[in-house]
């Protein structure tokens, strides 16, 4: 769980600087059209909505941008089509790795998908080639750093959390999907803020990644993530903290 959690502090912080230029906020914009779209425009009845509202907050989007996505979403329907996809396959050291997308041109994403693949050693596989080894899951990623651990834990199984994960510098807490936005709440509520959280697969077994295979990994997911139809990479590599914060940078 080491290089999930990390990695997942790593995007957030990221995704925040990126947000100031602009980079992310096309992508939460489609993910909120698309989320209005399946489920309506009440984001306290929409869960997924909420999810991508509470995105673009923290991504410091003007409240305008997320009220004419919504409006866009619900309204004619005018506009041009966006198809959710999902890619898998294998990076170096045999990583697998989650793709998931939205395009307007699925022939054009997945032959620009593959090509990322077979840049950095790996090869992109058939449907169902890896997802078996994720679960969809919460996850609250918090700095160690003044935190009382023993306290966060009690509050997260007390509000319904599944597990806790220590590690060097961060502790994650595990939820349902379900149970996400409720834990999230209640420990907002007594303090405790994480510093990323989102619903995400979370891989049941990791592969660990040492030497030049780490850099080769770390690469094939950013460069996966800055795609522009890319909405979320999730991978189950195992890197020290110590790697992915030189090779993130």
């Amino acid at each position: 769980m080491s290089g999930h959690s990390k990695w997942s502090t790593i995007k957030h912080k990221k995704a925040k600087t990126d947000a100031v230029r602009g980079k992310v906020f096309t992508k939460i914009i489609r993910e909120i059209v698309s989320a209005a779209k399946q489920g309506g425009g009440d984001i306290e009845a929409n869960p997924r909505l909420r999810l991508a509202v509470d995105k673009a907050r923290e991504a410091n989007m003007p409240s305008d941008n997320i009220d004419r996505a919504i409006a866009k979403a619900t309204g004619t329907g005018e506009g041009m089509t966006i198809d959710e996809v999902t890619y898998e396959g294998y990076g170096p050291s045999g990583v697998a790795v989650m793709i998931e997308a939205m395009t307007d041109n699925k022939q054009r994403t997945v032959a620009e998908i593959r090509n990322i693949f077979t840049k950095a050693g790996g090869n992109m596989g058939s449907s169902g080639c890896v997802s078996y080894l994720f679960n969809k899951k919460g996850s609250l990623v918090f700095d160690k750093a003044g935190i009382d651990e023993d306290a966060l834990g009690l509050e997260a199984i007390e509000a319904g959390a599944e597990d806790l994960h220590s590690e060097e510098s961060t502790i994650e807490i595990v939820t349902s999907p379900e149970n996400y936005q409720k834990v999230k709440d209640a420990l907002k509520a007594k303090g405790f803020t994480p510093s990323s959280s989102e619903v995400t697969m979370v891989p049941t077994t990791t592969v660990k990644v040492t030497g030049d295979d780490a850099p080769k990994v770390i690469k094939l997911v950013q460069t996966l993530e800055d795609h522009d139809d890319v909405q979320n990479v999730y991978a189950n590599f195992d890197i020290p903290d110590d790697i992915l914060e030189k090779e993130s940078q």
